[in-house]
């Protein structure tokens, strides 16, 4: 996946000047989500090719970037040494991370984490990781979306195709899965892990909205109607 797709995208992230989320890349300063982060400890979990931390350090923020993929992580690091700024990469599992107990003021996943693990065990190894008050903020493909994707795969259609139940757990026919639990799967799990919800933004295409370079999830005439994809933000309630 990193040598056909996101190792050729990653040094257009990696140049962007500000933090965008999602497949129609919506701009952080029109959503306000992470606020202000000049200081902070932030951990970019399930980071790819560690562009959302690049961004996050050049806005003055502590970030540590972290993903299993260690061929991403080898993009990363060669734009770091090309473009900076420098940050500690580490190759781990989100389920499992091997970092110290309540270390981060912020935790930021960008399409990372909330679709390739289980939620159940990464929302509470997120809650481990944070101090007190400390933020989650993460964006997953929108439950519709998943539901109207066909099961050969492609993007999203204009009617349902999977039941609400068959989507917590979707196997891919070219190997592998994803996670895409209910609304209200979402709220169990993340009160479950000591969350407290603040916002839930539901990512559309622009007007003039391009189909994205490889991922295959919706089409811009679609996501002008229907939320392409949902962005999670909660705070530790402890």
């Amino acid at each position: 996946m990193n040598e056909r797709w996101t190792d050729a995208a990653a040094e257009g992230m990696w140049r962007r000047a500000g933090m965008a989320w999602g497949l129609f890349a919506v701009p952080e300063e029109q959503l306000g989500v992470l606020g202000d982060v000049r200081g902070l400890d932030v951990l970019d979990l399930a980071c790819g090719t560690g562009y959302v931390a690049a961004w996050l350090a050049r806005a003055g923020a502590r970030p540590v970037a972290l993903d299993f993929s260690g061929e991403q992580l080898a993009t990363a690091r060669h734009l770091q040494a090309r473009l900076g700024p420098y940050f500690p990469l580490v190759q781990a599992d989100a389920e499992r991370v091997p970092l110290a107990d309540g270390h981060f003021d912020l935790i930021v996943s960008e399409h990372g984490a909330a679709a390739w693990c289980d939620p159940e065990r990464w929302l509470p190894e997120a809650a481990r990781l944070l101090r007190p008050g400390g933020r989650l903020a993460f964006l997953t493909n929108s439950n519709l979306s998943t539901l109207c994707v066909p099961a050969e795969g492609g993007v999203a259609e204009d009617r349902l195709l999977r039941g609400q139940r068959e989507v917590h757990r979707v196997q891919w026919p070219g190997g592998g899965f994803e996670f895409h639990p209910s609304h209200g799967e979402w709220v169990r799990q993340l009160r479950r892990s000591g969350f407290v919800i603040e916002a839930l933004h539901e990512l559309y295409a622009p007007a003039d909205g391009l189909d994205h370079p490889f991922y295959e999830i919706v089409s811009p005439e679609w996501a002008t109607a229907w939320p392409a994809e949902e962005l999670w933000v909660a705070a530790l309630d402890r």
